[in-house]
């Protein structure tokens, strides 16, 4: 089963939000808008925008007010991307030539300070003032993500607890915030929009370490991009980590430099997955899967509800 079939139910919703996605990130400026719907029409699997809208049939579902709650949502997650490429050096996403590659770094850094700016544009279309102060925060902490990934870039001596903080920042608490805005948003009760925020950090927690296991295990066509990439572009995910308990293959991982080229990388990347390192990160992965089906417990009985615990499952089993 496809992610898209748990939630085709939304069907013109969904539709509606892509609208909005085009008339918000439309510019003045030719190029930015060329490069935002490019972006757009990549793709992806919406999962944020979804989270809102599943949260917010916990409360007074109306597609008008919380399409905006999803746009924003959605253009900061394109616009971290954006950076992200950037700071990666990365010319393939999904298979595609990404924007830096396209045209160049000041482009995709305008784009994704556009789309961030977008986002709050979008976000003006909600009066709850509690909803505003959850983004500000949150976009303050996605960008301190982006500061601390530029950091750790080829830092062999982080901690799990450091991986652990940058994905939060990275994916887990935009995936988090969607939840809490989407009821937030649809006026659901503080207990309510609390507890939804949980569910999603758990979720997202679960999902990147499952993008980070990915990275090695699935295959190029697959990951839209080479495998390995993440090591080689210096992002020390947790396979890598566990792998590095082996002071042998420690040794090898930390001759990866930004010197390195992907064939290089290949024997490094077979000897990370004939040891327990891809096992291990499952096991962690499925811890946060049961802290987020642990939430699920206590929240009303329903299609919403049924929906997330089927889209967490689907996030347990993905393949790639």
């Amino acid at each position: 089963m496809k992610l898209k079939t748990l939630y085709s139910f939304f069907g013109t919703d969904l539709d509606i939000i892509e609208e909005e996605l085009k008339r918000i990130t439309a510019s003045n400026y030719p190029l930015i808008t060329e490069a935002s719907l490019e972006l757009i029409e990549a793709g992806g699997k919406r999962i944020r925008p979804v989270f809102v809208l599943l949260s917010a049939m916990f409360g007074a579902y109306n597609i008008d007010v919380v399409k905006h709650v999803a746009v924003a949502l959605e253009t900061i997650h394109m616009a971290s991307l954006v950076h992200d490429d950037v700071i990666d050096d990365a010319d393939i996403r999904r298979g595609k030539p990404t924007i830096k590659a396209k045209w160049n770094n000041r482009i995709a850094m305008y784009t994704g300070d556009y789309l961030l700016a977008s986002s709050l544009v979008a976000m003006t279309n909600i009066e709850n003032p509690e909803a505003h102060k959850i983004l500000s925060k949150t976009m303050v902490e996605v960008c301190l993500g982006e500061i601390e990934q530029i950091k750790d870039k080829y830092n062999y001596e982080q901690s799990l607890r450091t991986y652990l903080k940058r994905i939060k920042r990275k994916t887990a608490l935009l995936i988090a915030v969607s939840c809490q805005l989407g009821a937030v948003s649809a006026g659901a009760s503080e207990d309510l929009h609390r507890k939804l925020y949980w569910f999603g950090y758990f979720v997202g927690m679960s999902f990147q370490i499952t993008d980070d296991i990915l990275d090695f295990t699935a295959t190029e066509k697959e990951l839209g991009k080479p495998v390995g990439s993440d090591l080689l572009q210096g992002n020390i995910t947790l396979p890598v980590l566990f792998a590095m308990k082996d002071a042998d293959i420690r040794a090898e991982i930390e001759k990866v430099s930004a010197e390195t080229t992907a064939d290089e990388l290949k024997p490094i990347v077979e000897k990370i997955i004939r040891t327990d390192a891809i096992e291990k990160s499952y096991a962690l992965s499925e811890l946060y899967l049961e802290k987020a089906f642990a939430i699920l417990k206590y929240l009303p009985r329903g299609r919403a509800k049924s929906t997330l615990s089927s889209i967490a499952k689907y996030i347990g089993k993905r393949k790639f």
